[in-house]
C-alpha cells in the first residue's frame, strides 16, 4: 500500500468463542467470497516476514490460544487485507463476560470500498457479532475522544460529536458504543436502539441491508466518513441524535 493509501478499518463484537467452535472458519471464509480475489493464506512472522500457510484451515479449528485465531493476511503489499481475532477481557457493557473480538482491515480503494458492506456483513454474521462497524483508518482516534472519563468537567468531544459512556459503563451488551461509517447490528442491538422505524429513518434505509441473520448493515454517507466535510459531520451527528441509546447516552 502506498504511504498515501489509508486503510478502512472493520471491527465487530461478538460472544466468545466456546468449545469446538465453527466461527472462525466461517468469518474467513465468508471473507473471502466477500472481496473477489482474496485468499488469506499468509501470516507474518516477528520481523514481518511472510509466512504461508498451507494447512490454514486445519490449523484455525484447532487454534484457540488465544480465545480467537491467529493473524492472517492475503500476499499483495500493495493491497493487503488482514483479519485476525481474539478475546476481549472486558465485557460489552458494565459487569460483562469476555467478548470475541473480530479486526479486519482492506485498502481505502475502488475495490475496497465496492466490497466494504459485503465485508462487514460476512464478518458480522458469520461472528455471531452483537454490532461492529467499518470506518476509514483514523476515525477510531476521534471516537476515543468522545467517551466521558471520570473527572472529565466538561468534556468537550471535538467536531461538536457528543459525549459518550466509556464502554465499562455500557448499559446492556446489544447497546453499540459509537457509530461508524459502515454500522453492523445484529437484530438484538437494531431492537435496542429502535431501529428501523419507517417514519423517521427512511434516509437510513436507502442506504442499508438486511444481513441473513435478521440484522442490518447501515452507511451513514454514501462516501467513507470525513469529519472535515460539513455533510458527513452533519450526518453523523444527526444519527447521534436519532440514537441517542448509542453510547449509553439514554441510560441514567
Amino acid at each position: 500500500m502506498s504511504a498515501e493509501q489509508k486503510s478502512l478499518n472493520v471491527i465487530v463484537y461478538a460472544p466468545a468463542l466456546v468449545g469446538d467452535e465453527k466461527r472462525p472458519l466461517a468469518i474467513v471464509h465468508r471473507m473471502e467470497r466477500a472481496l473477489p480475489g482474496l485468499r488469506l493464506e499468509w501470516t507474518t512472522s516477528e520481523k514481518d516476514d511472510l509466512i504461508a500457510l498451507p494447512n490454514r484451515d486445519e490449523g484455525l479449528a484447532t487454534d484457540n490460544a488465544n480465545g480467537g485465531f491467529f493473524f492472517l493476511c492475503n500476499d499483495d503489499k500493495n493491497h493487503p487485507v488482514t483479519l485476525s481475532g481474539w478475546e476481549n477481557p472486558d465485557g460489552l457493557a458494565a459487569g460483562g463476560p469476555p467478548h470475541f473480538q473480530v479486526c479486519a482491515s482492506l485498502p481505502l480503494d475502488a475495490v475496497g470500498l465496492a466490497a466494504a458492506v459485503d465485508v462487514l456483513e460476512a464478518v458480522g454474521d458469520s461472528a455471531r457479532a452483537v454490532w461492529g462497524k467499518a470506518s476509514p483508518e483514523g476515525y477510531g482516534g476521534i471516537v476515543a475522544q468522545q467517551f466521558r472519563r471520570q473527572g472529565d468537567k466538561p468534556h468537550v468531544p471535538p467536531h461538536g460529536l457528543p459525549s459518550l459512556k466509556r464502554p465499562r459503563d455500557n448499559p446492556a451488551p446489544e447497546i453499540p458504543h459509537y457509530l461508524g461509517w459502515l454500522n453492523y447490528w445484529s437484530a438484538a442491538a437494531a431492537r435496542a436502539i429502535g431501529f428501523p422505524d419507517p417514519a423517521r429513518d427512511a434516509e437510513l434505509l436507502s442506504r442499508s441491508r438486511r444481513t441473513a441473520t435478521g440484522g442490518w448493515v447501515v452507511r451513514l454517507t454514501d462516501a467513507p466518513l470525513d469529519l472535515d466535510n460539513p455533510a458527513h459531520l452533519d450526518a453523523l451527528k444527526r444519527a447521534y441524535e436519532r440514537f441517542p441509546e448509542i453510547g449509553g447516552r439514554a441510560a441514567p
